[in-house]
């Protein structure tokens, strides 16, 4: 089976919009996150490890007053 990247990027863009973490085990799929969420100016926190990446979003600090 062939799995388009572009697509499976784009699924893992949209849970990491709803605020979930993704993992992509390929550079390629990773690349493809990274450049959108740059352009979305989405903040996330990226661990990259021998085996994949896991893109975490990051919580916004509220401030009390």
């Amino acid at each position: 089976m062939i799995i388009n990247r572009k697509c499976l990027a784009r699924k893992k863009l949209e849970n990491l919009k709803q605020g979930y973490s993704a993992y992509a085990e390929t550079e390629e799929v990773a690349r493809l996150i990274e450049k959108e969420l740059t352009q979305l100016n989405i903040p996330v926190y990226i661990d990259r490890t021998p085996i994949g990446w896991w893109f975490i979003p990051e919580k916004k600090q509220t401030t009390l007053h």
